[in-house]
């Protein structure tokens, strides 16, 4: 009986049991429930193929969707001291910043990068909400001023895609000294004459909505992003009013003077592009591989 129990029922359920599927083949929008096939997501950029809903997408595979080819180079970004304050919750900073950098693949919450965008040259920054919330760091402060040295050294736009939930609770005064720093860094740009263009993506809160992310010559956002500095919670609480239904969401601020745009992903490339040029003088992009077209010719017709 133990050898019937103990071999042959187990090889017999071996044999006839269903293979499982392992679990990251598979994501659940969380707007419609929708079940997809990740291939499928990753060539659609992270939006949901039945409700178009925006999913977080990291700063690399963003980068290989915008630059031309997917090519671009990274900008170096100077490394602060590492857990100034020596912070300690129920982990340790430096074992939190680990357990984000294993989980992520990345150093930090901010990916700078330079290349060529629809033709155009261009530095462009990125935060990584998967990354400690995107929060606002000494290193996330270094990378905006990084990427503005960058482009006023090169005489390029600057593109900023945000996504945070404000700054860093574990550097303190230093994380929030990171506001004026960032700000500072986009007066230079202004100062130089170069295009400061700000994304904003799903989430942008706190500290980071009331810097860099708001100072942008123009301001986009994608569909149905959430944006703004305190949570609806917190503002009902205080002006003990109901809130107005998508308040802080992108289309509401956009209805409201707040923004320049509301753009779907898979169009903000085009839409960049045209906007750069716009601000920089330069003629349209060229499609493809046709030749520039002949602006005396242009003329004449």
């Amino acid at each position: 009986m133990n050898w019937i129990s103990n071999y042959v029922r187990p090889k017999i359920n071996s044999l006839f049991s269903r293979r499982e599927v392992p679990e990251n083949l598979w994501t659940r929008c969380p707007e419609c429930g929708t079940m997809l096939f990740h291939r499928e997501l990753s060539d659609n950029l992270r939006v949901c193929t039945n409700c178009d809903h925006h999913m977080a997408i990291s700063p690399r595979d963003r980068f290989a969707s915008l630059f031309d080819g997917g090519v671009f180079t990274e900008v170096t970004v100077p490394e602060p001291i590492t857990d100034p304050l020596h912070f300690r919750d129920q982990k340790k900073y430096p074992e939190r910043m680990r357990a984000a950098q294993k989980a992520t693949g990345e150093k930090e919450a901010m990916l700078v990068a330079e290349g060529e965008v629809g033709r155009t040259p261009m530095v462009v920054a990125a935060q990584d909400f998967a990354f400690m919330g995107g929060s606002m760091s000494m290193y996330v402060g270094n990378a905006v001023i990084a990427g503005a040295e960058r482009a006023v050294r090169l005489k390029r736009p600057f593109v900023l895609f945000s996504a945070a939930g404000g700054a860093r609770m574990q550097e303190g005064i230093l994380g929030l000294m990171q506001m004026p720093r960032t700000t500072i860094a986009v007066e230079m740009l202004k100062e130089a004459g170069l295009p400061y263009v700000v994304v904003l993506t799903h989430p942008t809160t706190g500290g980071v909505t009331a810097s860099y992310a708001m100072l942008g010559d123009i301001q986009i956002a994608e569909p149905n992003a959430l944006i703004g500095f305190a949570g609806a919670r917190v503002i009902e609480q205080t002006i003990r009013e109901k809130l107005p239904e998508g308040f802080q969401r992108s289309e509401y601020l956009l209805d409201h003077g707040m923004l320049d745009r509301v753009t779907h992903r898979k169009a903000l490339k085009e839409e960049l592009t045209t906007i750069i040029r716009m601000l920089t003088r330069q003629g349209p992009a060229i499609r493809g591989d046709l030749p520039k077209p002949d602006p005396a010719r242009a003329a004449a017709k």
